[in-house]
C-alpha cells in the first residue's frame, strides 16, 4: 500500500513537473526570435538544477508543445520538417548534458559555482541546438524549393547559435543565482529581501538606467545613436560585477539581455546582432571572472572569521 501511494506520488510529481515546464516552455518561446532563444536558457537551467530523476518530466514537458506545434504547421512546411520540428531538442541536450552531470555536479567541494562548466555546458547545448533548429529549417526549405529564397541557411545557423548561447546567458545564470542567494536565507522574508545590496542597486540605478537606454535606443531615427545607446547597455553589467561578483554578473546580465532584445527594430538586423555579439561575449567574461571574486572574497572572508 505504501509503495503503491510512493509510486502514485513519484508519477504526480512527474506529471506537475512537466505540465510546469511546458508552460513555461511555451512563455519563453513566444517571446523569443532566432536570435534571442529563451528556451535555450531555460533547458539548461532545468538540467542543470533538477536531479536527473526528473528528466523524464522536462522531456515530456517539451515534447508536447513542439509536437503540437509542428502538427499545426505541418501543411505548410511539409511532413519531413513536421518529424524534425517535433524532436524535443532537451532529449539532444540531455545526451551531452548527461556525462557532464555524472562527472561534475554544478557546486565544488566548497560550494562555490563551476563556472567553467556552465559555459561548457552553455556552449555545447547552444551548438546543439543551432543544428538542430537549421536542420530543421533546411527540411522546410528542401520541401518548398524556391518560395524562400531570402534565406540563408548559414546566416540563420549562426543567427541560432547567438540566439541559444545568449538565451542561456539570459536565464541559466541569473536562475542560479537566484537559487544560490535562496540557499544562504534561513527564513525568507520582504525585510531580509530589501537588505540585499544587490537588489538595492539593481532598483536604485542599474534597471532605471537599462530601461533609459533601451527607450533612448527604440526613440530615436538616428541610427548612430542607436547603436551607442546599445553599447551603453553593457556598462550595467560590468558595474555590477564588479559590486557583486558573478551573481552581479549574471542577474545584470539577465536585465541588460532583456534591454537589448527590446531596442530590435527588424529581424537579423546587422547592427543588433554585433550588439548582441558584444553582450554575449561581456557576459561570459564577467561571469568568469565574477566568479574568481566572489571565491576570493568568500576566502578572505574565511580568513577574518578565523583571526577572530
Amino acid at each position: 500500500m505504501n509503495g503503491g501511494t510512493a509510486f502514485r506520488a513519484t508519477w504526480a510529481q512527474q506529471f506537475a513537473i512537466a505540465g510546469a515546464y511546458a508552460a513555461c516552455y511555451e512563455l519563453a518561446r513566444h517571446v523569443s526570435f532566432s536570435h534571442w532563444i529563451l528556451p535555450a536558457g531555460l533547458r539548461l537551467a532545468c538540467m542543470l538544477l533538477m536531479p536527473r530523476r526528473y528528466w523524464v518530466a522536462l522531456a515530456m514537458g517539451e515534447t508536447l508543445p513542439v509536437v503540437e506545434s509542428a502538427l499545426m504547421s505541418e501543411s505548410t512546411f511539409g511532413a519531413a520538417w513536421a518529424l524534425s520540428a517535433s524532436t524535443p531538442i532537451m532529449l539532444l541536450c540531455m545526451a551531452w548534458m548527461l556525462p557532464l552531470r555524472r562527472r561534475w555536479h554544478i557546486h565544488d567541494d566548497h560550494g562555490h559555482v563551476r563556472m567553467g562548466l556552465m559555459m561548457t555546458a552553455t556552449l555545447g547545448c547552444a551548438l546543439i541546438t543551432a543544428v538542430a533548429t537549421t536542420l530543421t529549417l533546411v527540411t522546410a526549405l528542401t520541401a518548398n524549393p524556391g518560395k524562400w529564397p531570402e534565406i540563408s541557411v548559414a546566416t540563420y545557423f549562426w543567427a541560432y547559435l547567438l540566439g541559444a548561447y545568449l538565451g542561456a546567458l539570459t536565464l541559466t545564470p541569473c536562475l542560479l543565482a537566484l537559487r544560490e542567494r535562496a540557499d544562504t536565507v534561513k527564513v525568507l522574508t520582504v525585510a531580509s529581501i530589501w537588505r540585499s545590496r544587490l537588489l538595492r542597486d539593481l532598483t536604485g540605478w542599474a534597471v532605471p538606467m537599462l530601461g533609459g537606454l533601451a527607450w533612448l535606443a527604440m526613440a530615436t531615427q538616428n541610427d548612430g545613436v542607436r547603436q551607442l545607446a546599445r553599447l551603453a547597455i553593457l556598462l550595467p553589467v560590468l558595474a555590477m560585477t564588479v559590486r557583486h561578483g558573478w551573481h552581479g554578473s549574471a542577474i545584470g546580465g539577465m536585465f541588460a539581455s532583456i534591454a537589448l532584445a527590446a531596442t530590435g527594430t527588424a529581424l537579423l538586423d546587422p547592427a543588433m546582432i554585433r550588439s548582441q555579439v558584444m553582450l554575449a561575449l561581456l557576459i561570459s567574461g564577467c561571469l568568469l571572472t565574477g566568479a574568481r571574486i566572489t571565491r576570493h572574497a568568500g576566502q578572505a572572508a574565511s580568513a577574518a572569521a578565523l583571526k577572530h
